[in-house]
């Protein structure tokens, strides 16, 4: 079974990018994945500073423990000032090779404006970086505000439907290259 943990890079109480994230995941469940969601809302992490040791975080012990043992990633971020949030950066920051070479993963980003590639630009030049593989289906959800219903359901049908491909290739990429290792 492909295991596949998500990440979202928003601290909001109701952020866009956790409702992406929730998507993703839904759809690549549904295609036989188990998938596990780290809300960095919930857990405890220092800026990163270098050190390989955090022993008053926990949670980065937990972090990079959940991803050296997932298959693949669903790393989703708001677009702060053209890029992706700080928190996800330090969050990838405080893993390493260890646990991110090798991972393939599919990037999500919301905007407030209009739709553009800056953070899943930015976000695929880090994975290249530790070695991971980025698929090649990505999401930008430009006006965000626009994109879900009051039930966190997606009001349109064609973003639906890239879901649904962004879960296919995350899979299906998935498993090609666990067969071929």
């Amino acid at each position: 079974m492909v295991k596949v943990v998500g990440i979202g890079g928003s601290l909001r109480p109701d952020s866009y990018s956790q409702q992406a994230l929730r998507i993703a995941a839904q759809r690549v469940e549904a295609l036989g994945a188990e998938v596990e969601i780290l809300d960095l809302r919930e857990m405890q992490l220092p800026f990163c500073n270098g050190e390989e040791e955090y022993p008053d975080y926990p949670d980065v012990e937990r972090l990079r423990n959940a991803v050296k043992g997932a298959d693949a990633l669903i790393l989703a971020t708001p677009e702060y000032h053209g890029s992706l949030s700080g928190v996800l950066k330090n969050a990838l920051d405080l893993m390493s090779f260890d646990e991110l070479s090798n991972k393939v993963t599919g990037l999500i980003s919301v905007l407030g404006g209009q739709s553009n590639s800056n953070a899943l630009n930015d976000l695929r030049v880090i994975l290249r970086w530790v070695h991971g593989w980025v698929i090649p289906e990505q999401i930008a959800i430009g006006q965000v505000w626009k994109a879900f219903g009051p039930d966190g359901k997606l009001l349109d049908e064609k973003l639906s439907q890239r879901f649904d491909g962004f879960a296919q290739s995350l899979v299906e990429s998935t498993r090609k290259l666990r067969s071929a290792a």
